[in-house]
């Protein structure tokens, strides 16, 4: 019998998401209030982001 793994969702903080990208954390923000971008709150003040949905902000452009 085999047990199921149960895997632990990642999140990081905007300001990890920022420095991972080059994205700013102001722009993060912007993405999370237009809808863009989902965001969990723990806490009055605390935003975590899935880095998965960070990258796919990230789209690629096209080259000649």
């Amino acid at each position: 019998m085999t047990t199921p793994t149960k895997s632990r969702r990642q999140f990081e903080s905007l300001a990890d998401a920022a420095e991972r990208t080059g994205l700013s954390i102001r722009t993060l923000r912007r993405r999370i209030a237009a809808g863009q971008l989902p965001a969990h709150r723990s806490g009055p003040r605390v935003l975590r982001v899935d880095p998965a949905d960070v990258d796919r902000l990230m789209v690629l452009v096209p080259t000649a």
